[in-house]
């Protein structure tokens, strides 16, 4: 175990997204692309180089520090291929133990393999609250948008939706580049910044939503179907089987990788700071190897978790929808990353 710093440089103004997002060979097939990296410093380069085996330490381990607007120097660039629908098989009837979960609908997933270890409910359509941002994050990654440039929040970001509105940190006014907007719906989970994501997008909001649930049916997301980019919305449904795919390509952007695993973040908006937490309870507090998180949580939703984790050198994704409380939640996906670690280590 090592302590570890990486800086990424974002703010300049001639960095496209596509210099920003990597593909990892333990997650991707050759078909969906390569990437190069080119680092100034070598604790980054070899964090880089553990994470293309996505075996990255426990957060409770590792110190991550990424600086969104000076320090460091990085370029990455990839050439990513659309992702074809995942063939996913179900052997979990297979496991003669299987864990306790008391959410609504639960799914563990080999992500090389898409062998389903174990399911329960995971074809049901449910509502899945912020778990929409993973795929707002994914739209705004395949659009190679340019992450230095400033996005102001405007009060239409906050307008909410599906007649929901929620608490946020943020205010009308508050600027930011595109790479700490992505940063705070992904780990923050912010509700604003994930709209303003959405009304930045090249067509607007209508734009977005379209290209969101095209990427759901380009991926056999069959089951999904989404309205808007932060998941207040009810209507915003998926099953624990489609987000075991949205999960599994997820883990292919670098980005989305670090980000959404990031464990704390100091916003600087120029005159406040913002220290901010990941929504994640198993990211704050160590102990897994976890490469993707996202939660979720409305009324008609319950409490929700998607992760992308290493557990015996097997890189799975792990759902856990409608959960009766946050604590509910963190016991269930606990479980089920400490049954997958009885399991057979793979080889």
């Amino acid at each position: 175990m090592h302590a570890l710093s990486m800086s990424i440089l974002l703010a300049c103004s001639t960095t496209s997204f596509a210099e920003l997002v990597e593909t990892t060979d333990a997650v991707a097939s050759s078909e969906q692309g390569s990437a190069s990296l080119s680092w100034s410093a070598s604790d980054v380069s070899q964090f880089m180089e553990d994470d293309e085996s996505l075996e990255i330490s426990p957060q409770g381990s590792t110190s991550v520090t990424t600086t969104l607007r000076s320090g460091g120097s990085a370029t990455i660039s990839s050439s990513l291929q659309p992702q074809k629908s995942i063939q996913i098989r179900d052997t979990s009837l297979g496991y003669s133990s299987q864990p306790s979960v008391n959410a609504r609908a639960a799914l563990v997933m080999d992500a090389q393999t898409g062998e389903v270890l174990y399911s329960k409910n995971s074809n049901m359509a449910v509502p899945i609250a912020s778990i929409t941002k993973l795929m707002t994050a994914v739209v705004t990654a395949d659009a190679q948008l340019n992450m230095s440039e400033d996005i102001t929040l405007t009060s239409i970001d906050f307008a909410g939706a599906g007649g929901k509105n929620s608490s946020s940190t943020l205010r009308v006014g508050d600027s930011m580049n595109r790479a700490e907007a992505l940063l705070f719906a992904l780990m923050k989970s912010e509700n604003p910044a994930a709209a303003a994501l959405a009304r930045t997008y090249p067509g607007g909001r209508s734009a977005f939503v379209a290209a969101m649930n095209a990427k759901a049916r380009q991926l056999g997301m069959g089951a999904t179907r989404f309205s808007e980019s932060t998941g207040l919305d009810p209507h915003n449904v998926s099953s624990a089987r489609d987000l075991g795919i949205l999960v599994r390509t997820a883990s292919q952007y670098g980005l989305i990788r670090q980000f959404s695993t990031t464990p704390t973040y100091d916003f600087n908006l120029g005159y406040r700071v913002l220290k901010s937490n990941n929504t994640n309870a198993l990211v704050r507090n160590g102990g897994w190897n976890i490469n993707i998180s996202k939660t979720g949580y409305i009324n008609e939703a319950g409490r929700c978790v998607v992760m992308h984790a290493t557990v015996n050198s097997r890189p799975a994704v792990v759902v856990v929808l409608g959960a009766p409380s946050s604590q509910s939640r963190t016991n269930d996906a606990t479980n089920l990353l400490s049954w997958l670690s009885t399991l057979p280590k793979r080889v």
